[in-house]
């Protein structure tokens, strides 16, 4: 069977929380599911739950270092070392008795060249055959959404930050 590819874009909350739920969803079928996160601590309430399934493996950074945005030049550099590094690492690894890969925030590492896209792109145009594979983020290119089977923008129409409050633990992270 051929593996599609998802997309999970937009300013809405949900992109993550929908893509935790295939993986669940897989790993429940039988189905062996890799999970990594991209510009995120690796802290957020989902990753130890994922963690304890067998069937699901995650693969996240410890040495975050806040939004890119504000970061020096040397840790930009650092950054995007360690998460080509990481991508490279879940792309080997999704050559082998993989059936879902999970790249959380790749669109948004793409945004800001700390992922290649073309390097992105290559790997999806010769993924093996029967991996299903997920990107999420904000804002994916053209070149992105035109390879994509499917296309999901949650699109946010309100949201409690607009008001002050703050993430909470457990719902937005």
């Amino acid at each position: 069977m051929s593996g599609l590819i998802h997309i999970y874009c937009g300013n809405g909350k949900g992109k993550t929380t929908a893509a935790v739920g295939l993986a669940i969803r897989a790993a429940g079928a039988g189905k062996q599911v890799v999970f990594a996160q991209f510009l995120k601590k690796g802290t957020s309430s989902e990753v130890g739950v994922l963690k304890g399934m067998r069937q699901i493996e995650v693969y996240t950074l410890s040495t975050h270092r806040g939004f890119y945005k504000n970061q020096t030049e040397a840790e930009r550099k650092q950054t995007k070392k360690e998460y080509r590094e990481l991508f490279d690492t879940v792309r080997e690894r999704s050559l082998k008795d993989v059936n879902l890969l999970i790249l959380d925030e790749i669109i948004s590492a793409c945004n800001h060249g700390i992922v290649e896209e073309e390097s992105l792109i290559d790997f999806l145009k010769n993924k093996p055959e029967g991996l299903e594979v997920v990107l999420t983020g904000r804002n994916p290119s053209q070149n992105l959404l035109d390879l994509a089977d499917y296309v999901t923008e949650m699109k946010k129409i309100k949201h409690p930050f607009d008001k002050g409050i703050k993430a909470r633990k457990g719902i937005e992270f």
